[in-house]
């Protein structure tokens, strides 16, 4: 097999390999994926991203899991791919289509780039959980003792895929990549679950940690940086335009009250251009 060209970009260091199948079909293999993903032996990323022909958008975007498994939203990494599409057709906006659907990107200057993730869902069977619960702004879900419990009562949402936001005083008290895994894997998620630590510093900001299923924990999540801001605002933590800071940066989230779509903005890098021998 020849090699295989990709390039390689980041939102906030949350860093994808891209792959334009939009010519040349491209199918990538669980492990193949893997393999791309992998940072000792392969290119390094948290997501592989495959590009392709949409008959609903201007590109459809294909998002592999850093362990093969395919997901539906991937909010950073359609940042991303708004730049590259934006730049291919000289337009500042774009359409991207997903599994979780057709998503609107606007490019902001050089580097900045906003989504619309469109309307979250908090209906228990739309995230979806495995028993209901009438209010997801705070669900039965601790870890530690039942009487002093490290983490509890986490709130849920799916944003294109499911997030389970716990609200701490202290986000550095935390061990994330300890109880991640467990809790990525719970029996509450059937679909596996985003799992997040968020602190509230101010009425229009927090400070959040994501545990990214398939991923593990990565320096910025999209999708998880809405899910904390549309949540806070429910709770009445914060309003809805909210600055979130992650490991690798900001993302500033606008919950839009006039038809409940979340707009993200955030900056986009372009690492390099590279080759990959997939056989």
């Amino acid at each position: 097999m020849t090699d295989t060209t990709f390039i390689k970009m980041n939102g906030l260091g949350n860093d994808f390999a891209i792959f334009d199948s939009r010519e040349q079909p491209l199918s990538l293999s669980a492990e193949q994926a893997a393999f791309v993903a992998n940072r000792e032996d392969g290119v390094g990323c948290d997501q592989v991203i495959v590009l392709e022909p949409s008959s609903k958008a201007d590109v459809f975007m294909r998002i592999l899991n850093a362990d093969g498994s395919e997901v539906d939203a991937c909010g950073n990494a359609t940042r991303c791919v708004g730049r590259i599409v934006a730049g291919e057709l000289n337009r500042a906006g774009v359409t991207i289509e997903t599994n979780a659907g057709v998503l609107l990107a606007q490019i902001i200057g050089q580097d900045q780039v906003t989504v619309d993730m469109g309307v979250p869902k908090f209906d228990w069977q739309d995230i979806p959980l495995m028993e209901e619960f009438r209010d997801t702004r705070m669900i039965e879900l601790q870890i530690g003792p039942i009487d002093d419990p490290v983490l509890h009562s986490p709130s849920v949402v799916n944003v294109g895929n499911p997030h389970c936001i716990f609200w701490v005083k202290d986000i550095e008290a935390h061990d994330l990549a300890k109880f991640g895994p467990m809790l990525e894997n719970h029996p509450m998620f059937p679909e596996r679950a985003n799992i997040s630590l968020a602190q509230v510093t101010s009425k229009n900001s927090l400070i959040l940690q994501v545990w990214e299923r398939g991923a593990g924990l990565t320096e910025a999540c999209g999708t998880a940086a809405c899910a904390a801001a549309v949540t806070a605002a429910r709770k009445k933590l914060t309003g809805r335009n909210v600055a979130v800071s992650l490991p690798g940066g900001d993302l500033q989230i606008h919950w839009r009250e006039a038809d409940d779509h979340i707009l993200m903005t955030g900056p986009i890098e372009l690492e390099f251009k590279g080759q990959i021998d997939l056989s």
